[in-house]
């Protein structure tokens, strides 16, 4: 098992500025951007949240096809996590049991996990502030991302005429 804080990918550490100054990787994937299709199994309102997401991904080249997955994950968490929410808001988050004594709302959990899930897969894909504020993304006139991240591994990885930095 490996200890340790997960590693970031080192598009993310590109986009970054690479502040722990540790060699990136020069041979992770480096998918193209692409709009993954949406998966049919997903519900009207989690197509909804597809969609929003997808454009505003596409525009800055940060989603590709091996997205697809965690995407419909966050898109179907957003879907249950609205529909327990309106229940929430119909009935409140305490009930009556069977009975007759308050209890807290079957919903809340839902709605709690969800949220959970929800910001576990946000947080990959840079939608919260926190998240945001640790990417810098190139002006639009500029190369694509990922083409920008592809010269910073040249940059680490091969020194001079051709000589490996480490040497």
């Amino acid at each position: 098992m490996i200890r340790g804080r997960r590693p970031k990918p080192t598009r993310i550490k590109a986009l970054t500025g690479n502040p722990g100054k540790r060699p990136l990787n020069p041979h992770e994937p480096r998918p193209e951007p692409a709009l993954p299709e949406c998966p049919p199994q997903l519900s009207p309102v989690a197509r909804q949240e597809w969609t929003r997401l997808t454009a505003e991904l596409s525009k800055l080249n940060l989603v590709t096809h091996l997205d697809r997955g965690a995407l419909a994950t966050y898109c179907g968490a957003y879907a249950l996590w609205a529909e327990a929410m309106e229940q929430i808001q119909k009935y409140g988050t305490m009930v009556k049991s069977p009975t007759g004594y308050p209890m807290q709302s079957p919903y809340l959990a839902i709605a709690n996990r969800q949220a959970e899930l929800m910001m576990r897969v946000a947080s990959e894909f840079g939608f919260t502030p926190a998240s945001r504020s640790r990417i810098s993304v190139p002006p639009p006139e500029q190369l694509p991302l990922l083409e920008l991240a592809a010269e910073k591994y040249e940059e680490e990885v091969v020194g001079v005429g051709g000589q490996n930095s480490s040497e």
